[in-house]
């Protein structure tokens, strides 16, 4: 049996990438995702490339072939964009697979089982688990869509998602490390934090033989990727201080059309948007008058003229 696993990580170095490159936690990893028990990491190819960890594993075991190819990212920011996304980095990957062979041939040319994964640990409020779906981009909803692709979101913030987490201990102590930073971040300066959360972190066993064999490379790549952040989140906030945010209210407004005219309720809309029910509910209110087509750019208009009475 064959297994194949793609990794990606928005930034070159970060601590998930650096936790999840190394054989064993990778097949941790992969063995929570997938509630399987593979025990050898040894029989783990790691290789880098793109930015991206690469792992294949073998499994003599069963003489049948199943091959499968997974991509998984940590965001600490909400992106709606990553089926998009993920539909570019597995087009590469199967290029590569199937380059050598003969796609007009009249035999079916196989490729690896895709599955998309995301493991979201910012503050912005998620649900427990989200599916985000390449087809909420499209300009024209269908009910079957000619293309599609599923990404799922965990939300591994404290309280979320334990079941995965007790399944894969070093996914646990991420969660705690980052946890621990954000709580120090409140009574001290960034750097501080992380050096203290590193030490608390090596004093009560949480990561401790990466951090104690890689401590100053470690505090230097969480704070460059906290410093990151801060810089998404002043971005968001500046973009909500001009009124609703004109790009915001114009992918909330389309996506809730979209999603009435496969007849959901406000309430489902908001579930799945993680959006506030009463913000939601306006745009419905609003909408209803425009159904069954839905005209975005008077509904954009008037959610702005309540949401600035003012203009």
């Amino acid at each position: 049996m064959n297994e194949t696993v793609y990794i990606e990580t928005k930034y070159k170095d970060t601590l998930f990438r650096m936790l999840f490159k190394e054989k064993s936690r990778l097949l941790e990893l992969y063995n929570a995702i997938n509630n399987t028990n593979y025990q050898n990491p040894t029989e783990l190819e790691v290789v880098t490339l793109e930015n991206a960890v690469y792992m294949s594993m073998k499994n003599d075991v069963s003489c049948l072939i199943d091959m499968r190819i997974q991509l998984y990212e940590q965001q600490s920011t909400v992106n709606p964009n990553m089926p998009l996304r993920d539909l570019m980095y597995v087009c590469a990957q199967y290029e590569k697979i199937v380059i050598k062979k003969d796609m007009y041939s009249r035999r079916l040319v196989k490729l690896p089982t895709p599955k998309f994964v995301v493991f979201y640990n910012g503050i912005e409020k998620q649900s427990k688990r989200l599916e985000l779906h390449l087809s909420d981009a499209f300009e024209i909803q269908e009910d079957s869509p000619a293309l599609e692709l599923h990404v799922t979101q965990y939300n591994i913030n404290k309280g979320f998602n334990e079941e995965l987490l007790s399944k894969c201990p070093t996914l646990f102590q991420y969660m705690q490390y980052v946890n621990l930073i954000r709580e120090y971040r409140k009574i001290m300066p960034l750097a501080k934090a992380v050096s203290k959360a590193v030490d608390h972190c090596i004093s009560h066993g949480i990561l401790e033989d990466l951090l104690l064999a890689n401590k100053a490379e470690v505090i230097k790549m969480t704070i460059f990727e906290y410093d990151e952040e801060q810089h998404k989140q002043t971005l968001l906030e500046e973009g909500y201080e001009d009124g609703f945010n004109d790009g915001k209210l114009t992918n909330l407004v389309t996506l809730v059309c979209r999603k009435l005219k496969l007849n959901q309720t406000p309430s489902k809309i908001a579930s799945d948007l993680v959006e506030d029910p009463v913000t939601i509910q306006t745009i419905c209110d609003i909408a209803s008058s425009y159904a069954p087509d839905y005209n975005i750019e008077d509904i954009i208009e008037q959610a702005r003229q309540i949401n600035n009475p003012q203009n």
